[in-house]
């Protein structure tokens, strides 16, 4: 369940340091010119803080929404949210964007109420589809939603209204999960502020549930996942079918994972990831064919008795693909594959008929990915042993980034990356590096040693000083939100 404390608790744990920023954000509200700023939060009820990370996807990516095990580090950048019940009858939201604010509100009555227009997850992403300016908060006003219906579940009575404040570290569009932090962050906090019970597993289901279906991003869960169960300095083992933590792996003594973005803004609801994403699931039904299993369709979607892969690619083995794969087309088009096959499984993604689909590659990628997966896992536990394996350990993370570019998501930026780490080379303490999250752009992740920072640095200023882009270099891991819980506070503590 989401651990709840107090200013003296989290002082206690040594987790103040992760709420710092945002006691000092709160206590400076008193000092804004903006007299909204000022009067956001009352003097008369407990705040709930949370903080959620961003995430550096070490290995597996794209291939969660296909069921496979990806390993995943949560980065010290973190988004916090404070919230407090309201008397008054809206859900009113401020953030910190850039060097300004922005301000949103909305009717809350009208994302809960029986007949209410926005009641239901497909409404509220029409009406947010139609508002570009305010598409940041639907990824909050969905959260709200979300544990605003579980409020009414339960039987208890939900809060009139709410006041939402998000101010994040975490930079957007660069592949470390932004929207997922901002999601945990948010819903922990609404969720202890309104007495809801979750596991961080049901916290990261729903998040996710609210970035497919109102957001609109047909993302994987592991970054919710990440973001809300990861620890600081481990990787998180999480086995998508759909989200079971197998552990948490130790990264050796003397060795480091590192992040440099690219300064490539990338998007989960671009094309490209999305046409992947459709790609692979097309493969799937095509596999599912040619192995004679049953396909009938519910409502939408398609259903495959499936008791050979249960349902997820990632359960094909590489050998098995050669044989069962061998059929699949380079390229095929959205209209002849419903003609032949009707329609995919999947429950964020539609095949359209006007696009041209990779599916050899999109399917292919995750059945190697799980190899490459389970065997990077096995090779980073000898390493303290045989520190020759971290040759082998880059190896796989190049040919993971090198499928990503076989897919169509890979990008000159993280290509360029790749190639500077390579070129520096175990030598100056660097082994790998691979394109993350839903690719074309954003950041590459980095196998070096403790000492091969400055290294980092030095990759990351070459790239910069070559395109000009920003180049942000990630080195520290911080812990996930349940790791850190919920702070409540009261108002005369920020004195404190």
């Amino acid at each position: 369940m989401i651990p709840l404390r107090q200013l003296s608790d989290v002082r206690a744990a040594g987790h103040l340091v992760w709420f710092q920023p945002a006691l000092d954000r709160l206590r400076s509200l008193r000092q804004e010119s903006n007299p909204q700023l000022r009067a956001f939060f009352s003097k008369d009820s407990p705040l709930y803080v949370a903080r959620a990370p961003g995430r550096l996807d070490v290995m597996g990516g794209i291939a969660d929404y296909s069921g496979a095990r990806v390993l995943e580090l949560p980065l010290a950048c973190s988004t916090t949210a404070v919230v407090q019940r309201t008397a008054g009858p809206s859900c009113d939201l401020a953030t910190r964007r850039g060097d300004g604010w922005q301000f949103f509100s909305i009717e809350q009555a009208s994302l809960v109420e029986r007949g209410a227009a926005l009641n239901a997850p497909a409404a509220l992403a029409a009406w947010f589809a139609e508002r570009s300016a305010d598409r940041w908060a639907g990824y909050v006003v969905g959260t709200v939603q979300t544990c605003l219906q579980r409020v009414l579940r339960d039987g208890q009575e939900r809060p009139e209204g709410l006041c939402v404040l998000i101010d994040s570290s975490v930079p957007e569009g660069r592949g470390v999960a932004s929207s997922a932090a901002l999601e945990v962050a948010a819903a922990m906090a609404v969720a202890a502020c309104c007495g809801i019970r979750l596991s961080g597993q049901e916290l990261a289901a729903d998040c996710q549930a609210v970035e497919n279906h109102v957001v609109g991003a047909p993302c994987g869960i592991m970054d919710q996942m990440t973001s809300a169960c990861g620890r600081r300095d481990r990787l998180l083992r999480l086995h998508c079918q759909p989200g079971s933590i197998e552990g948490y792996v130790e990264i050796p003594a003397g060795y480091r994972f590192y992040g440099i973005d690219s300064g490539l803004s990338h998007a989960v609801s671009g094309a490209d990831y999305g046409t992947v994403r459709t790609a692979a699931f097309m493969g799937y039904r095509m596999i599912a064919a040619t192995a004679g299993l049953s396909a009938e369709r519910e409502g939408t979607r398609l259903r495959i008795d499936d008791p050979r892969w249960r349902g997820y690619l990632a359960n094909v083995l590489p050998a098995e693909f050669t044989s069962v794969g061998a059929g699949l087309p380079d390229e095929m088009s959205g209209a002849e594959f419903l003609a032949r096959y009707d329609g995919i499984t999947d429950t964020a993604t539609s095949v359209r008929p006007d696009r041209l689909y990779p599916v050899r590659r999109a399917t292919e990628h995750p059945v190697r990915e799980e190899a490459r997966v389970q065997r990077f896992a096995e090779l980073l536990g000898a390493l303290p042993g045989q520190p020759h394996v971290a040759t082998e350990l880059g190896r796989l993370m190049r040919e993971s980034h090198l499928s990503y570019s076989a897919c169509g998501l890979g990008s000159d930026g993280t290509d360029r990356l790749v190639e500077l780490v390579s070129a520096a080379g175990p030598e100056h303490g660097l082994f790998g590096a691979k394109i993350t999250g839903g690719g074309s752009g954003g950041t590459v992740a980095i196998l070096g040693t403790n000492e091969a920072e400055a290294e980092v640095r030095d990759v990351a200023a070459r790239y910069r000083s070559e395109t000009g882009r920003t180049a942000r270099v990630f080195t520290e891991s911080g812990p996930g939100a349940m790791e850190t819980g919920v702070l409540q506070l009261e108002p005369a503590e920020l004195s404190a």
